[in-house]
């Protein structure tokens, strides 16, 4: 996977510096086939002026539209290109590099997707309409995150209230809606109370209503995305009022708490995989860039490059220690999900740990950039000043710091005692 592509160049006049890992990931997998090299300088070329601007890279969306890649985790069968979620991390890494918040955003799409092929690798054929949209150009946007709810899968603040032909009016409030300008159905779950048989979690889809349609007031779109960084996601808030899913759009129905029912397992490890690639790819990009840097800056004392000075080969060392590592570990999981490996109960613990791990070395790798590459990386619109914006948001997505230790903590120790 070549990751450089000339953008150090692009970015700080520098040559470009192919690092020596840049193949870490899946190395009989062509990438540029799906994300060819000057479709990622397009992309690349314009995530500044989306994060100035404060903007969704529409044109981002719509070339990839183009390329299929909407549809990489779409069987071959349904009009997809057939990828497993390994080969999806890689090219989300790929995409990161160029872009974070353009992958971010494309990253809940492919939730989805991942999630369709989780269940169907499993014999579960529910959201075969998932498949089949985003390989027609649909896009799907991930409506879970709530304010507040830290149950995030195992328990919901939006009501479901059924109807009588077996689907459901959801009414709350959903927030971090990434490809909110743009999404074509939203993914979603609520509570519902009311069912003799219940309560049950119900997970379903609801379509963005049309413009001056009657329910067109049921899905309201907040323009509140004025984020520290990846603003060109354009997260923002979902309120739903009375928002219409029919009975061939609810796909399941399950008891709320922990539950390793195949739906929770799939948005689980689809969402923790390629969220930790996405990070992955800002972690590359950030030590690219400190390694263009000091080889192109000179010291006035020494009159050699900053390459030469021990603290700064250190630091740079040190940074690609920590970065080495996380992508094999993305590729070791994601493939096992891929495998249908069966880890019992350790699953959740061995996806927030990668999804954690990834996260904070991707910050600690653009801190370190940082520290390398001088002041003049302080200014906004310094590529590295933005890395280190958009890494910030590692901490905020499921699982937290908090919840992963929690979980891990449990499968070694068992649950804590009343």
């Amino acid at each position: 996977m070549r990751v450089c592509r000339d953008l150090a160049r692009a970015a700080i006049g520098a040559p470009c510096t192919r690092i020596a890992h840049d193949n870490r990931a899946v190395t009989d997998f062509d990438a540029a086939r799906y994300l060819p090299d000057d479709l990622l300088a397009r992309i690349h070329e314009r995530a500044a002026s989306h994060d100035r601007e404060n903007t969704f890279p529409e044109a981002d969306l719509e070339e990839l539209r183009a390329a299929g890649y909407l549809g990489i985790l779409v069987p071959k069968d349904r009009g997809g290109a057939g990828l497993g979620l390994a080969e999806a991390a890689a090219l989300q890494s790929r995409l990161a590099a160029a872009a974070p918040a353009t992958a971010l955003a494309i990253n809940m799409h492919l939730v989805w997707t991942g999630v369709a092929k989780v269940m169907r690798d499993r014999g579960i054929d529910e959201l075969a309409f998932v498949q089949e949209g985003a390989a027609a150009g649909e896009l799907f946007a991930f409506g879970i995150s709530e304010a507040g709810n830290d149950l995030v899968l195992f328990g919901s603040d939006t009501d479901a209230s059924p109807d009588a032909d077996g689907g459901y009016r959801f009414t709350g409030t959903k927030i971090f809606t990434s490809l909110a300008p743009v999404w074509t159905r939203l993914g979603l779950h609520g509570l519902d109370t009311t069912s003799p048989d219940g309560p049950w979690m119900v997970y379903a889809f609801v379509d963005r209503p049309q413009a001056g349609a009657a329910d067109a007031a049921s899905i309201v779109t907040r323009d509140d995305w004025d984020t520290v960084g990846m603003r060109g996601t354009q997260s923002r808030t979902t309120e739903l009022h009375g928002a219409y899913a029919p009975a061939h759009r609810v796909v399941r129905r399950v008891a709320p708490g922990p539950n390793p029912d195949p739906i929770v397992f799939g948005i689980f490890s689809a969402f923790e995989i390629l969220l930790a690639a996405v990070y992955d790819g800002i972690g590359t990009r950030a030590l690219e860039l400190a390694v263009a840097t000091v080889q192109k800056r000179r010291s006035k004392q020494s009159g050699k490059s900053y390459s030469q000075d021990p603290d700064i080969r250190w630091r740079i060392a040190d940074a690609a220690l920590a970065h080495d590592a996380i992508a094999p570990q993305i590729q070791s999981i994601a493939r096992d999900v891929d495998a249908q490996v069966d880890h019992g109960a350790r699953w959740f613990s061995l996806l927030s740990g990668v999804k954690v791990r990834s996260t904070e070395t991707a910050r600690q790798v653009v801190d370190q950039a940082i520290r390398v590459s001088g002041g003049s990386s302080y200014f906004a619109s310094n590529e590295l000043s933005r890395l280190y914006r958009d890494v910030l948001a590692g901490i905020f997505h499921p699982s937290d710091d908090e919840s992963a230790h929690a979980t891990i903590a449990s499968a070694l120790l068992g649950p804590v005692e009343d």
